[in-house]
């Protein structure tokens, strides 16, 4: 079995304004400072080239979508490239007319295109309207062999569900990263979700004994205010990085690989599984 190393991970958290050039020239300048602090897996988040539009229904919206490639990935590969590392790039998919995913793209370290991940679980709900404008996604749960380590992606609301992790993580992930838009519940306006956000993020770090990443976007966009609380937690549920601030950040955290087998040798979670009981899961009510 290959020992497995350190990997330095880099979240890039930060507002959006209206111009899209705006955004994805800010994503840029965080990407090189990251990679200049040695970030060596570096995440965008969720649909980081705009702001949040599914708070509204608008048919001209569709045309943000774009193919892949297209001006995002064109415009963010080449620093996969550049600085040597492995980038995840959310991006509003155009796949034919009238279809739209909300996707992630991976490129390795070298550049080369690894594949992309379209989000499965979309939620519907007071300015989270995101079935008007996005297809589930039809790819399954991939994970990436990059240059440094194996990993998985999962975007927003895939992040309250345990299954996609559990299936990432017996695939041979080791950290899942979960690009995301998530803050004000414009119904409950007293309610502060973010500590059950991370919560259910770090359960899954422990349920499968591995290394999760959360993004989150940060400011008000027409009438939400995202919370930012990106982080990196471990394989005991231990918080590694957190945001410091509600405002533009580079997260960054130190993943020692090893300590995967050290907590799965200990807690013995995929041993003592009983998929042949779990056919229930596959029922939608009893």
């Amino acid at each position: 079995m290959t020992k497995k190393g350190k990997v330095n991970v880099g979240l890039i958290q930060h507002s959006c304004s209206i111009d899209q050039e705006e955004n994805v020239e800010k994503a840029k300048r965080m990407v090189r400072e990251a990679a200049s602090k040695g970030s060596q897996i570096v995440c965008l988040q969720e649909l980081f080239r705009s702001r949040y539009f599914p708070q509204f229904i608008d048919y001209t919206k569709y045309a943000w979508a774009e193919p892949i490639p297209g001006p995002t990935t064109e415009a963010m590969q080449p620093l996969a490239k550049e600085l040597g590392i492995v980038l995840i790039v959310p991006v509003y998919e155009y796949a034919m007319d009238g279809v739209y995913f909300n996707t992630a793209v991976v490129y390795d370290a070298d550049g080369s295109y690894l594949g992309k991940y379209r989000k499965s679980h979309i939620p519907e709900g007071p300015q989270y309207i995101e079935k008007y404008y996005f297809t589930p996604g039809d790819l399954g749960y991939p994970v990436f062999k990059t240059k440094f380590c194996t990993i998985g992606v999962l975007i927003c609301w895939d992040e309250w569900f345990p299954e996609p992790s559990r299936i990432l993580a017996l695939k041979g992930a080791d950290i899942i990263f979960y690009p995301s838009a998530i803050g004000s519940e414009p119904d409950n306006p007293d309610l502060d979700t973010s500590q059950t956000w991370q919560d259910a993020i770090r359960a899954h770090g422990i349920h499968n004994n591995m290394f999760v990443a959360a993004v989150n976007r940060v400011g008000v966009e027409d009438e939400m205010t995202f919370y930012g609380r990106s982080f990196v937690s471990g394989p005991w549920g231990d918080i590694l990085a957190e945001a410091k601030t509600k405002g533009d950040e580079i997260i960054m955290a130190t993943c020692d690989l090893s300590e995967i087998r050290r907590a799965r040798d200990i807690l013995q979670f995929h041993r003592d599984r009983r998929p042949e009981t779990y056919g229930d899961l596959l029922k939608t009510v009893f």
